[in-house]
């Protein structure tokens, strides 16, 4: 960028650090790193929980955990959709 040019979008450009920038998303959007992160401790926990599913099928104990696992995502992200839409129509003031 040339030293006389205006940056157009200044307020992502000051913000170049990968920390900064990850609070900056979970502020605007709280409820999709949460749904990430669900996702990441169900499959943490069907990993741990591999070893001792007795005699379940092993395809039938990988199918519970992706639907565990997909279930906390998306619900993370519908309460998101709920919160922003929450934020937006009732908390904002009429104009």
């Amino acid at each position: 960028m040339s030293p006389g040019q205006e940056p157009v979008f200044p307020e992502y450009e000051t913000d170049t650090s990968q920390t900064s920038k990850l609070l900056r998303k979970f502020k605007e959007t709280p409820f999709v790193p949460i749904g990430m992160a669900g996702f990441a401790v169900v499959v943490g926990y069907g990993l741990y929980k591999l070893k001792h599913r007795g005699d379940m099928k092993m395809s039938l104990h990988l199918i519970h955990m992706r639907v565990a696992a997909q279930g906390f995502a998306v619900g993370a992200l519908t309460c998101g959709v709920l919160y922003s839409m929450f934020r937006e129509y009732v908390v904002k003031p009429k104009e």
